[in-house]
């Protein structure tokens, strides 16, 4: 899914989030599971979006690429890296036929981007191209959101935010498929030194799946499951995380 216009106001959006917990959590999983202590550690950040951890990755000194299907979303991932002073390849691809990476220490697919895949299939094959673009002993991470977040959080509520420059209306609704949600989002974005504001309208697709057939279908591409835990940690998950991160070895 394309994220349109939504990509030009994504980071202001997104000023809150916690991307530094994201680059905590590949470094500890890194000294955990990777036996191989060479300076060199090469990730591939698949739903990269602006680029925010993609430039996180390269600032921590990894060898970093990233991928995403939007075409807007890189761009402006491209403008922050040469403004931070890196050269971060970027490729516009569908994670489910992720090509070009043979034998990679690491690919990550976090802020829920894997959700947003609507067909089983389709998680099945990121599963299967991921496991074909790693070395052996390579991980591939990832975080999705909990069944609880979609039934308890999203489900059926609605969430507002007004701000001077960018007000959003935004509704969650019970999608086609079980555990799914359609996010009807309305912006209010201010037009530059103007008291206008102009409205633009996006669908966002999310489905989840449960843990154990995340689980089940790791292992049929390959994988060996580390671990699963929530909301950042690396070592228990909580009753009522909002996120769930898996550790698949190849």
């Amino acid at each position: 899914m394309a994220y349109g216009q939504f990509a030009y106001i994504y980071d202001q959006l997104m000023q809150d989030v916690p991307y530094d917990e994201w680059v905590s959590f590949v470094q500890t999983v890194k000294q955990k599971y990777m036996a191989d202590d060479s300076d060199r550690f090469c990730v591939v950040d698949v739903g990269c979006g602006t680029g925010e951890l993609a430039i996180r990755f390269a600032q921590a000194g990894w060898e970093v690429s990233g991928v995403d299907l939007s075409e807007s979303m890189l761009a402006i991932a491209h403008e922050k890296a040469s403004a931070s002073g890196l050269s971060i390849p970027l490729f516009e691809q569908n994670m489910a036929e992720l090509e070009g990476f043979k034998d990679v220490d690491c690919i990550t697919i976090f802020c829920d981007s894997l959700n947003y895949l609507e067909s089983e299939e389709d998680v099945k094959n990121t599963f299967k191209s991921a496991f074909n673009q790693l070395k052996v002993g390579g991980l591939l991470l990832f975080d999705v959101h909990s069944l609880y977040k979609m039934t308890q959080v999203f489900m059926n509520n609605t969430f507002t935010s007004v701000e001077e420059d960018v007000s959003y209306i935004w509704n969650s609704f019970p999608g086609e498929h079980p555990n799914s949600v359609e996010h009807e989002l309305s912006f209010f974005v201010k037009e530059d030194e103007s008291d206008r504001y102009l409205r633009f309208d996006e669908l966002h697709f999310q489905r989840t799946f449960n843990v154990e057939t995340y689980k089940k279908w790791l292992e049929e591409a390959g994988f060996s499951v580390k671990s699963i835990t929530g909301d950042y940690s690396t070592d228990h998950m909580a009753d009522h995380a909002e996120r769930v991160f898996f550790v698949a070895q190849k």
